[in-house]
Formats: C-alpha cells, structure tokens, sequence
C-alpha cells in the first residue's frame, strides 16, 4: 500500500541531499570539533560552514547562532537564559495562549521561579491583539515571545508590527520560528527580532538538531554547565552530522524557497477548496489569508478525529488531530479552545499538512477518504 503523508508539521523525511552530506561525518570525517589536528579541523570547518548558511537565511551574524538538541531546547535556552540574566532589571514577559507547549511550560516555570507572565488572548483566527499586547506592557517587562506561525492551525502573527513595539519599548522579542523557517523569508534586523528558535526537523534535517539566534546585543545565562562548546554558552560535544545536515538543508530550502511555497500553496488552496466545496460540516480553523502555506486545520463538526485518523491510516494516509508534541494527551488542544471554538468542533479537527513530495492527486485520494468518511460517521 503506498504511503501518503500529509503530517509534515510534525516531522519531514531527510532529503537525500541532505543526508548525503552527513555520511561521511559519521565514518570517514569523525574527527572531534574541538580537537586540534587534522580531522578535529574538519569537523570544526563543517560546522562553521553550517552556521554561516543558517545565519545568512535569516540575515543573522555567524556568531549569534548556537546549535542546539531541537526547538524546544531553543525555547527554553532562550527564555531561561534571558529571564534569568535580566531578572535584575524586570520579572515580566508577555506570551500567547496558543504558543507549542516548549514555550508554555517554560513560562509555567519562570511562574514557579519567581517570574511574572501575562498570557495575551487570540482571536477567532488565531491572532493576538496588537492593542492588547502594548497595553500590557509594564515598566518591569524584559520579554515578548510570540510564534511567529502556530504549528496547529498555521496563523502566522504580524511579527513585523511585534519587532516594532518591542523595538520602541526597549523590550527583547523572540519568536519561536520552527514552523515558519522555510516557509516564510525571516530578516531579523529589518524586523526587529532579537532572537528565534528553529529546528532542523521540519525543513528535511534530521531530529535531534535545532539552533538559537541570539542578538549579539543580548545577556543571557547558560543553561547547561561543562565545556567551552558553542563559545562557551552551551556545552557539550556538537553533533557533528546532524549540523551539517541543518545547515545543508536550510542552503537548499532557502535556494528554493519560492517554488517550494508555490507548490504547498497550490495543494493546501485546492484541499481547502475541494473540502469546503464537498463536506458541508467543515470548517477551517486558523486565518484564512495570514497562513502558512502547507497548514490547512479543518474541523469536522460532530466526527470524531482520532477514529478519522485510524480510518485514513487503513488506507495509507498520514495526517494530524494536532500537534504531534501534544499527541497521547485526552484533553482538547489549547490552540483551539483559545480560539473560542466549541468544543463539537475541536473533538472534529484534522490538520494536513502539505510537503514537496505530495502532488494534487493524492490531495484528491484524501479529500475523498475524508468525504467517505465524514458521510458514513453522520448517517
């Protein structure tokens, strides 16, 4: 049966291009970075070659990025480690209520530590309120952090308007930016970014790598104690081929950014179109317009998701009833319910999200999967 795979926000297949500059670091080229002699050298060229690639995609300095174990792990040594260097100055930061859990439960912590955070409400699409973000600004606020497109429904923030106010307030801004590398041009000196998370997963890199953008501007403390890695602000030895592979697959993403946009797009716009115009109980969760361009999040109201999702797997089809960092869990999604969706439409709502492999017809396959589906659940 072949597999058709729809799920890409939650992980992308290594691209082989990728994963033939990885090979020989793991044989040939196995050399420690911060060794001295010859293949130490190597490795270490490797993975300077690496973070000059994903800091000119994001109109970075080569030194204000630090590779890390994945996003959440930028997550959490961004907002731990600039909280904690600051706290002399203000205890406060401003988030979103629809933020991955790696930005949720970091900010529960800060709570538990002493922080203070004011969690901003989203609208029916998803967005905060810009009015509502300045107004609760306080004289003691170190930090926003808004993502700067939801991984569930794909609302992408008006993040140029964000850098703006935290610019005129002298206030940090980081953005958690794992859905949106790849998918969107990121310039974080015209839009005022002061740091960014990403992962290597989502842009056909393998797991277990991700990287930090730091200002160079920026205090912050480190998180992990030991060795003098990554200039010292986060030790332990550099997994080596999987920062090649990053770096290898954000040249490539980056090369053919406008191609690859144009044909996700060109697949979620005839999903959604085909979806609404067949299935009366749909409903599309998330902005319209202001999306990324492979997140289409339908709500089928009164199905049931997870016996959807058992259904399309019989028949080969990979798709999502959230996010896959939250998956396992009974409780309905945060994103969602902050949207004020009832909660008839949350138990229903399937996220497909679209990758370069995919063509339209196997867009049809699922639309018609779905249909068969949703049909037979409501007789």
């Amino acid at each position: 049966m072949k597999i058709r795979y729809f799920d890409h926000a939650a992980t992308t297949p290594v691209r082989p291009e990728v994963l033939n500059s990885m090979i020989p670091f793991f044989g040939t080229e196995y050399g420690n970075p911060s060794s001295m002699y010859t293949i130490g050298r190597s490795s270490r060229r490797a993975v300077e070659e690496a973070r000059s690639e994903i800091a000119r995609a994001i109109n970075a300095e080569k030194n204000e990025i630090y590779f890390t174990s994945c996003g959440s792990e930028s997550d959490n040594m961004i907002i731990k480690g600039i909280m904690l260097a600051n706290k002399d100055k203000g205890k406060h930061m401003i988030t979103s209520k629809i933020e991955h859990p790696a930005v949720i439960n970091t900010c529960k912590w800060l709570e538990e530590n002493g922080f203070d955070v004011t969690y901003l409400n989203v609208d029916f699409n998803g967005k905060i309120s810009l009015e509502k973000l300045e107004n609760s600004i306080r004289s003691d606020t170190i930090m926003f952090s808004i993502m700067y497109a939801n991984n569930e429904i794909g609302t992408i923030q008006q993040i140029n308007e964000i850098g703006r106010i935290a610019k005129e307030n002298n206030i940090i801004f980081h953005t958690d930016a794992v859905q949106a590398m790849g998918n969107i041009r990121i310039d974080v000196k015209e839009q005022n970014i002061d740091a960014l998370s990403m992962s290597g997963h989502k842009i056909y890199a393998p797991k277990g790598i991700g990287a930090a953008f730091i200002s160079s501007k920026i205090e912050f403390d480190n998180l992990i104690q030991g060795g003098h890695q990554e200039r010292g602000r986060r030790a332990g030895t550099e997994n080596t081929a999987s920062i090649v592979g990053m770096g290898k697959a954000i040249s490539l993403i980056n090369r053919e950014m406008n191609a690859y946009n144009n044909h996700l797009k060109t697949l979620r716009d005839y999903y959604i179109s085909e979806i609404e115009r067949k299935i009366e109980c749909a409903k599309l969760n998330g902005d319209r317009f202001d999306r990324l361009p492979g997140n289409a999040n339908f709500s089928f109201k009164g199905v049931d998701a997870e016996q959807l999702l058992l259904y399309l797997d019989s028949y080969g089809i990979c798709a999502s009833a959230g996010s896959a960092c939250t998956s396992g869990q009974s409780s309905p999604s945060h994103v969602l319910l902050a949207t004020g969706l009832n909660e008839e439409y949350i138990q229903g709502a399937l996220r497909a999200s679209f990758g370069m492999s995919n063509t339209i017809e196997d867009v049809k396959y699922l639309v018609d999967k779905i249909k068969i589906f949703v049909d037979k659940y409501k007789e």
